[in-house]
């Protein structure tokens, strides 16, 4: 169930961004009255995808024939040094943006790609354990900032009973059935489906997709878009950290001991 949520996760940064563009496009079309979806579906989809797809593929399977084939007196898996994980992913990051692709799918089907290299070395537990420490440091720094903003009052200004319903909407309806649709022949029990399918929302990916859209066009209701995708993060947080301890630890007595 975690590695499900983390390959979501990880698969939603990249996927989320031609929809991110489809309405920077509406949005500047609107202004212009210039026609979109011709360059959207060829550039921002077709081109931008393949970019990430192609530069992550071969910069994940390149960096695993150096972490992993090479000889073992120069092979990067024998430091045991987990920065090679932040390195990778710069690569793949800077590569792809540099010809104007996805850096965030890029980076994800790095992984993917350096992991098939080599599938059972003990150095992947070493790489996911340092991007998990430095995952957490950066969650750390964003929730402080977020807590700040918070209590500093005017964040929720706005909020209205509107902003409430669509937040219960997308946490209990849209979220639920979507990873539920989503995980048809998946094999797992219903309730592992069913966990997985609710949580995962928190989504503090979604404050830099709405800060570069309202960077890059006129957005009527700003504000309204601000304290919306605040307050569905606060309540992902909230309750889904209250919940997910007692889940998880339901689901592993469900589950049979390994022998």
């Amino acid at each position: 169930m975690r590695f499900a949520l983390t390959s979501e996760a990880g698969l939603n940064d990249g996927a989320a961004f031609p929809f991110v563009y489809l309405a920077i496009a509406i949005a500047l079309s609107g202004a212009s009255g210039e026609p979109f979806f011709t360059h959207w579906l060829v550039v921002d989809v077709l081109w931008k995808v393949a970019a990430g797809v192609g530069i992550g593929w071969l910069g994940g399977k390149v960096m695993g024939y150096l972490t992993f084939r090479l000889p073992k007196r120069s092979g990067l898996s024998e430091t045991r040094d987990g920065f090679v994980a932040l390195g990778i992913t710069c690569l793949a990051y800077g590569s792809t943006e540099i010809i104007h692709g996805y850096g965030f799918l890029a980076v994800f089907v790095a992984a993917v790609a350096l992991r098939s290299v080599e599938r059972q070395h003990e150095y992947h537990e070493n790489l996911h354990a340092f991007a998990e420490q430095i995952e957490r440091l950066l969650m750390m720094v964003l929730l402080v900032c977020f807590g700040a903003a918070i209590a500093e009052g005017s964040i929720f200004g706005a909020l209205s009973w509107q902003v409430i319903v669509t937040t219960a909407l997308v946490l209990f309806v849209v979220r639920p059935l979507s990873g539920w649709i989503g995980l048809i022949g998946f094999p797992a029990s219903s309730q592992e489906k069913a966990a997985i399918a609710f949580f995962g929302i928190r989504g503090l990916g979604s404050f830099y997709y709405l800060a570069f859209a309202l960077g890059q066009a006129e957005f009527e209701g700003a504000t309204i878009l601000w304290v919306t995708v605040c307050f569905a993060v606060l309540s992902s947080i909230v309750m889904h950290g209250v919940m997910v301890t007692p889940v998880m630890r339901q689901l592993d007595r469900g589950r049979p001991p390994r022998s």
